[in-house]
């Protein structure tokens, strides 16, 4: 029976051992806790499943994506956008900054590597990560001291089944596989979810001559993107500053209905909590309009309540109505897939996310780390990669000097006992 316990813990496949952290995912997080690791001459391996950096948006956004807020909350730590950017950079850009930033830290993930499970070994007080690489499907293990997630809040698409759904007939795809309402025009669409994602193919397709409606299941927050010629959110972080978060909430409402104006009568319900609260308590982002709302007081855009089933082209809604469609867009969001790799851990929920709510969800115990779960964009895992990269060069600096202490110990006492012979 002892033997064929070790037989079942024996690896066969390539094992490395990593001199220091492994990163998992070559997303925004990841390259930020990897700048921060070479600032402190630590070195690092980052594990990336796809085939290049920031996968979600190079291959799963839509075209006409801008960043939603202001390239300075947007910036990794220790590298500006460039000056001749917009206020706003473009997918493209964004693109373009991530991959400067890469080549000006020397960063090189180790692409096409999926990480099946990462485990902590209490025997050797080492983190083993297995994983599964390329089209021959070859079985890797890496072993290390520390371990970052980085793979984010967004790494799996969340893509919910309907009634009838199989039976409907027409194409079905989840936004994260939309690039344009070009081949759209003159269809029917129906557009499930009312977020930043939903608002925003919903507003393309009316661009390109299509006739979207958009399913609202829930209350949503609504602001302008822009108050008095000054970021909403650049304004709200100022405000925080010096105010409770529930005082600016009623301050960005209250604004929100002066420029936009009563919402409501369109079909867009406000939460009752406001729209920062919202946001720390559940991660729900408020939608910054850019035109959408145009769109919807127009009829151009139609607001539309849940789903009760689909059938053959058709759609019929909770309040009894049913609609002819061509096709179905779901603008459902994301979510995290930590809980499907990282095995037998307390500090990430069910959900995916830390169990301790920013800012001190960014270190667990044995080694872990995690940058990119803050529900706070950019900025907030930028933040945590700072603190990330530090907390580990600290210690490892620390390992280091130890080390040539005890070489320095060894070398004198050689010397001492020479003379003394």
């Amino acid at each position: 029976m002892a033997d064929s316990a070790e037989n079942d813990e024996f690896f066969a496949g390539r094992c490395t051992l990593v001199n220091g952290p492994v990163i998992v995912g070559a997303g925004p997080s990841g390259l930020a806790v990897a700048a921060g690791l070479k600032q402190q001459g630590v070195p690092f391996i980052i594990l990336e499943r796809t085939n290049c950096i920031a996968s979600l948006w190079q291959n799963r956004t839509y075209d006409r994506l801008k960043l939603h807020l202001p390239r300075q909350f947007c910036e990794l730590p220790y590298f500006p956008f460039p000056k001749d950017f917009p206020e706003y950079p473009t997918k493209c850009q964004f693109i373009e900054y991530l991959e400067s930033y890469a080549k000006r830290f020397q960063i090189s993930p180790v692409f096409n590597e999926t990480v099946q499970s990462a485990k902590y070994d209490e025997s050797c007080g080492l983190w083993r990560i297995k994983t599964v690489s390329g089209d021959d499907c070859c079985v890797s293990e890496y072993i290390c001291r520390w371990l970052v997630a980085a793979s984010g809040e967004n790494a799996e698409k969340v893509a919910p089944e309907f009634e009838g759904m199989r039976d409907f007939g027409g194409p079905v795809m989840h936004a994260c596989e939309y690039k344009s309402g070009e081949d759209y025009e003159g269809k029917r669409v129906l557009v499930i979810g009312c977020g930043n994602s939903g608002m925003e193919v919903s507003l393309d397709l009316c661009h390109h001559n299509a006739f979207p409606s958009m399913v609202v299941r829930s209350s949503v927050h609504v602001l302008p993107r822009e108050i008095l010629g000054k970021s909403t959110f650049e304004l709200a972080v100022a405000m925080m500053k010096w105010l409770p978060v529930g005082v600016v909430d009623r301050i960005l409402v209250a604004a929100a209905r002066i420029i936009l104006g009563n919402i409501e009568k369109y079909g867009l319900k406000r939460p009752e909590i406001g729209p920062l609260q919202l946001k720390n308590n559940e991660g729900k982002t408020p939608v910054l309009d850019i035109g959408t709302l145009q769109k919807i007081r127009s009829g151009e855009i139609r607001i539309v309540p849940g789903i009760k089933k689909f059938s053959p082209g058709k759609v019929e809604l909770v309040n009894g109505e049913i609609l002819e469609i061509d096709s179905v867009i779901l603008a459902t969001g994301y979510c995290s897939n930590v809980p499907s790799w990282l095995k037998e851990n307390d500090f990430f929920s069910r959900e995916g996310f830390p169990k301790s709510p920013f800012p001190n969800g960014w270190k667990g115990k044995s080694g872990l780390y995690a940058v990119g779960f803050t529900r706070r964009g950019l900025s907030g895992a930028s933040l945590d990669a700072i603190r990330v990269a530090q907390d580990i060069g600290k210690i490892w600096k620390q390992d280091i000097n130890q080390k040539n202490q005890s070489v320095s110990v060894a070398v004198a006492c050689q010397c001492r006992s020479k003379a003394h012979f």
